[in-house]
């Protein structure tokens, strides 16, 4: 359950940083595979600080193709 709880958080918070709503922000991040990583690499992840994941988020959905 802390999972889902963190994933989602991951998905608002991304949205709120780059001003889109929660469910535009899941779109792009699951086109983007963020969330399969997140769910990859989550005992890792949620060891970070938010804004570092954010930033890990935002730099492997570039690298599979996202603009953001």
């Amino acid at each position: 359950m802390n999972k889902i709880r963190y994933i989602n958080m991951c998905i608002v918070e991304f949205g709120k940083k780059f001003s889109m709503p929660a469910d535009i922000a899941f779109n792009y991040l699951k086109q983007y595979k963020a969330l399969a990583f997140l769910d990859k690499c989550y005992e890792a992840e949620h060891q970070l600080s938010l804004a570092d994941t954010i930033k890990d988020i935002q730099l492997y959905c570039r690298k599979n193709g996202g603009t953001i």
